[in-house]
């Protein structure tokens, strides 16, 4: 199955929800990035984080990063996605590895470690608003949880999971946001309280083979769920050659004519995706030209 994202209200809109599997977008993160299991699932739930989020941006140029930094051994991690499903992100550090937490999980909360979560929304207004939180527990999850509490004042939950097969590749990997609307009845929210009580976790629920609306009908037993949109999700990346160039041009003509002076290509490689872009020393001269 293809990743997707599934939006939905219930209890007569008192509640708003998304869901979704990201399997194949976590994996080839996993791939382009030749990350370590924890890496994967610390990344692959920020990057199922940031794709749902996105998807409430209303511009088709509006973005959203989400910028994890902390003192653990990954260092950091960066994700962007935008309003139509397509997300991308690397972490500073793609080969930690640690032992299993208390639970024998990936111990992604100990890869994060203590910092913050900045959240930026480039809505192309003359500042992009920019809300910043104290990371909680550094699992990702929970620290969005607060960040829409604390910097949005919206209740919520967010629930996100990345299961990894044997051979280290990405065997499950989704989750689900759930907010209350300022309006929400208090029985709504004892209904919903009860509900995530008993679901299991995200992965757990995937790896039954049920879908992110199956998810939400879990999650929102009892309460009118009414599925709003679908929308595919992919691990997309908009680099290329051209923007590469643009990024060398813009660094100056002293910067460019050191590399040249070098007389040997270069390589400039791209966080995001890791590709690489060669450049030769007479495409480096041409640049040279155009930059001011």
């Amino acid at each position: 199955m293809s990743d997707y994202i599934v939006r939905a209200t219930a209890a007569n809109a008192q509640i708003r929800a998304f869901a979704a599997t990201t399997r194949e977008l976590v994996e080839a993160a996993r791939k382009a990035h030749n990350t370590s299991p924890v890496v994967t699932a610390a990344l692959g739930r920020l990057m199922t984080g940031g794709v749902m989020m996105g998807t409430t941006l209303k511009g088709e140029k509006d973005l959203l990063t989400l910028q994890v930094s902390g003192d653990g051994p990954i260092k950091g991690m960066t994700v962007t996605a935008d309003s139509q499903g397509n997300v991308k992100g690397y972490a500073i550090e793609p080969q930690v590895m640690l032992p299993p937490n208390a639970l024998g999980k990936l111990d992604v909360g100990g890869a994060v470690g203590k910092g913050m979560l900045r959240v930026i929304k480039d809505m192309g207004l003359k500042e992009p608003y920019v809300g910043q939180t104290v990371l909680q527990t550094g699992e990702i999850a929970e620290d969005l949880t607060y960040y829409f509490a604390t910097s949005e004042q919206v209740p919520s939950s967010v629930g996100l999971g990345v299961l990894m097969e044997k051979d280290n590749t990405v065997k499950q990997a989704g989750g689900f946001i759930v907010q209350l609307m300022p309006f929400t009845e208090d029985k709504v929210i004892e209904q919903l309280e009860q509900n995530l009580k008993e679901f299991p976790s995200v992965t757990a629920v995937l790896n039954e083979g049920k879908t992110p609306e199956e998810m939400l009908h879990i999650l929102l037993k009892g309460m009118d769920v009414e599925i709003t949109d679908t929308m595919p999700a992919q691990f997309y990346c908009n680099c290329d050659k051209k923007r590469v160039e643009k990024a060398i041009i813009s660094i100056g003509k002293k910067e460019i004519r050191e590399m040249i002076s070098e007389n040997k290509e270069i390589e400039v490689n791209c966080h995001f995706c890791n590709t690489s872009y060669k450049f030769s020393v007479e495409e480096l001269k041409k640049l040279l030209e155009k930059s001011r």
